[in-house]
């Protein structure tokens, strides 16, 4: 683990967002270990039906976890919060505005490009139950090696809902043989941050054709014997915003997530 990611691990979820609210941008896989972390995207409110829609029909790579109301930024006073204190617009380390499907800018506020009418939808996301994997002794290589997580676009369709389609895109970790079946059974019990792995093996077989190439996210160094493991992945709906092109959409940036107050522990099922 690099240093900066040491030196942030510990924080509490308000703490880590403050620092993102102050400027601190990095990737936050490893960041206040114990709480949800979450994907991202604001719609406008005439499409969020469409996103709620797409959601339901692909509920691997987009379990919802939350979804606000137009304009709102924090769920204060909501039974159980997912950002009871601060910002969506700011406590994220780096966010991206898409119009019409592109890629305009990458900020790490996104305050002047908000507008009252978005609907922001909150997306489970794996770095979640990397702690239980990190504490069952499976090593995550990106950790590991101080890099953003790696994520590909599939040749997997997701199933279209109104004006949103798009295709599957997956995260990447490499693992030991003996260690994928523990892996399987711990992210099993977390549905609500994607779950099981959707692909074990050939990244062929999902349409991936370089592995050191991804589309979002850095590369990372696969020991000799370990097998790539694949997990749906929250960054789907951004795929699908580039492909659909709404007029605007305002998404985190791949692997910069929103450390919410929610325990890892209300999510994990039996």
């Amino acid at each position: 683990m690099s240093q900066a990611a040491g030196s942030t691990a510990a924080l509490s979820p308000a703490a880590a967002r403050a620092q993102f609210r102050a400027g601190l941008r990095r990737p936050t896989s490893g960041i206040s270990p114990g709480f949800a972390q979450v994907n991202l995207l604001a719609l406008p409110r005439e499409l969020a039906f469409d996103m709620l829609l797409f959601a339901q029909r692909n509920p691997k790579s987009c379990p919802v976890l939350g979804v606000f109301e137009p304009g709102q930024f924090h769920d204060a006073g909501a039974a159980n919060p997912l950002l009871a204190e601060g910002d969506l617009r700011t406590d994220i380390p780096a966010y991206r505005v898409y119009r019409e499907g592109e890629l305009t800018a990458e900020p790490g506020d996104a305050t002047q490009h908000w507008r009252e009418d978005l609907v922001a939808f909150l997306i489970g996301c794996s770095f979640t139950f990397e702690a239980p994997l990190l504490e069952s002794g499976i090593p995550i290589a990106h950790i590991e090696q101080g890099v953003n997580v790696p994520m590909y676009k599939t040749a997997i369709r997701c199933e279209p809902a109104g004006r949103l389609s798009g295709p599957l895109v997956v995260s990447m970790r490499p693992l030991p043989a003996h260690l994928i079946a523990d892996a399987v059974r711990i992210t099993s019990r977390y549905p609500g941050v994607h779950g099981a792995p959707v692909h074990i093996g050939s990244p062929a077989d999902l349409g991936i054709t370089d592995l050191d190439a991804p589309d979002f996210g850095d590369p990372v160094q696969i020991p000799a014997g370990w097998t790539p493991v694949f997990w749906a992945c929250g960054v789907t709906p951004q795929a699908a915003v580039m492909e659909s092109a709404p007029e605007l959409a305002i998404s985190h940036a791949p692997g910069h997530m929103l450390i919410t107050d929610l325990p890892n522990t209300a999510l994990q099922v039996p």
